[in-house]
């Protein structure tokens, strides 16, 4: 899907003015690559734990919880899931996985049942006044325009739905889950309530000795990585698959590249789990998570004359070292690249990423070469462009905020989130309608992980509110959201009456 001629134009100009030269010297194209080794680092992430009690002026906050990531900076292997040779064939182990009788990916044969439930728990009245007004709808002195696109997506949904269907289907069978199985902790807490148990994590190692034979092992809609499925398999447990199929294509990307020889290059979070999984797929890969990281890659390949922001071989395998295979060599693991991506990640950065790298090797080995060193596939999931396209639709709209609802986590709402951001719209991505309150007062956070506190964030008198939220959020995670809103207005109401 396009992104639109204004957008295509504004992103040239972006591109353009943050790093000179690049886009005049180079040509177009979408590429991403994923991978990820079988080793272990430490990296702290910001988490959300409660809030100091301090009102006043606008606070930022940030507390940081380790959390576990591959990385080929470290050499001990993890003992707790099965290892992986260099020369293991995921293609087909993945291939027979799937045909064995222990495997499921389709449901059980109670759907309807299950999704009826899932209405139950987390449709909502409000959105559904909201579209059925033309995603806009005036409550008191409030005006709430609705995203055109927002919420679940097809992939989350039916994750939800079939993980729904294995509690049904095995009532009294112990059942696992490898990760969460979305980001967002109002499904995920559902998921505790129905008995379904995370993996155990010590020292950064998933303790698969938990799980027995007779067990059940939900595969969340991110994927799992083949050492964990090896593992499971080896296991002889029933496996229960609700990896979005968006995310298996990105698989068979990365395939390709390691069957043609060719060096996987992922924009995406090298600690995500969607792309640790993508990468356990991959040949030799490197992972990039915006355009600045590309284009240091980019100026090594062409020996420091893209912007002169590479320098040494040993730099580059230090500022990469948690996010490329075990051995990476840029020297020559740099000459044959194919294009792959976190399917959460901002769409408009992963073309122009996939644009960059292919000018780089056009100018590198020429254009009558291209075909014999790149290779491109679109791997940007359709639901991640649906939701970034109507959030760019959104902002161009007359708005007093924005309230992007989403899990903390969550890859595809921070880039909501981002948007709004750069639109220089005041923005609030919060997970739950607990970020707000006792009164006036908002608890979110920024895109770039920063958590803020801010009193008297709604306006006086009458405001008109955007809303979106991320392809993990229910509806009545808005609608939730939305209440605590009207209360305030109502008691403003009330006290200037």
């Amino acid at each position: 899907m396009g992104i639109g001629i204004k957008r295509e134009q504004r992103l040239h100009r972006v591109v353009s003015y943050r790093h000179p030269g690049v886009l005049s010297s180079l040509p177009t194209k979408f590429i991403s690559v994923m991978a990820i080794s079988p080793q272990l680092c430490r990296l702290s992430t910001c988490t959300d734990l409660s809030l100091p009690e301090n009102p006043g002026r606008n606070r930022v906050f940030c507390y940081w919880k380790p959390i576990s990531v591959r990385c080929s900076a470290e050499s001990t292997s993890s003992s707790a899931s099965a290892a992986v040779d260099s020369d293991f064939d995921a293609k087909a182990f993945r291939h027979n996985l799937t045909r064995s009788k222990n495997y499921n990916r389709r449901g059980f044969g109670h759907k309807e049942e299950t999704l009826e439930l899932m209405n139950r728990e987390y449709t909502s009245d409000i959105i559904k006044t909201l579209k059925e007004n033309g995603n806009e709808y005036k409550w008191g002195n409030v005006t709430v325009k609705l995203a055109e696109a927002y919420g679940f997506c097809w992939g989350v949904e039916r994750a939800v739905q079939i993980a729904y269907e294995a509690r049904k289907q095995f009532p009294s069978e112990r059942i696992w889950i490898t990760n969460e199985i979305i980001h967002n902790p109002t499904v995920n807490k559902r998921l505790e309530e129905m008995e379904v148990q995370n993996i155990p994590v010590e020292e950064g190692k998933k303790q698969f000795d938990v799980v027995d034979k007779g067990d059940v092992v939900i595969l969340p809609a991110f994927g799992a990585a083949v050492d964990e499925m090896l593992t499971l398999s080896n296991k002889n447990v029933q496996i229960v698959d609700t990896t979005c199929p968006w995310v298996s294509k990105v698989w068979n990307t990365v395939e390709k590249h390691k069957k043609g020889e060719y060096t996987s290059i992922i924009h995406g979070k090298y600690a995500h789990e969607e792309t640790v999984a993508t990468a356990s797929f991959a040949g030799e890969y490197i992972i990039v998570k915006d355009m600045k990281e590309a284009t240091y890659v980019c100026d090594y390949i062409l020996g420091g004359e893209l912007d002169g922001s590479s320098s040494t071989k040993e730099a580059f395998l230090e500022k990469f070292k948690c996010a490329v295979s075990k051995g990476f060599d840029p020297d020559k693991d740099l000459v044959k690249v194919g294009i792959a991506n976190q399917t959460t990640m901002l769409k408009g950065e992963t073309e122009e990423i996939g644009k960059l790298i292919e000018r780089t090797v056009m100018h590198k080995y020429g254009v009558e070469n291209l075909n014999e060193h790149f290779m491109s596939f679109n791997t940007i999931c359709d639901a991640t462009q649906e939701r970034q396209d109507a959030m760019y639709k959104l902002v161009d709209e007359k708005l007093d905020l924005m309230l992007v609802v989403g899990g903390w986590n969550s890859s595809n709402t921070s880039h909501l989130q981002e948007i709004a951001e750069e639109r220089g719209i005041p923005s609030y991505w919060i997970d739950s309608e607990q970020r707000i309150g006792p009164g006036n007062k908002i608890s979110y956070k920024l895109n770039h992980g920063e958590l803020v506190e801010k009193e008297n964030w709604l306006p006086e008198g009458p405001i008109t509110i955007g809303v979106t939220s991320g392809a993990s959020t229910p509806d009545k995670v808005v609608e939730d959201v939305l209440v605590k809103v009207f209360d305030i207005k109502r008691e403003e109401a009330l006290q200037l009456a």
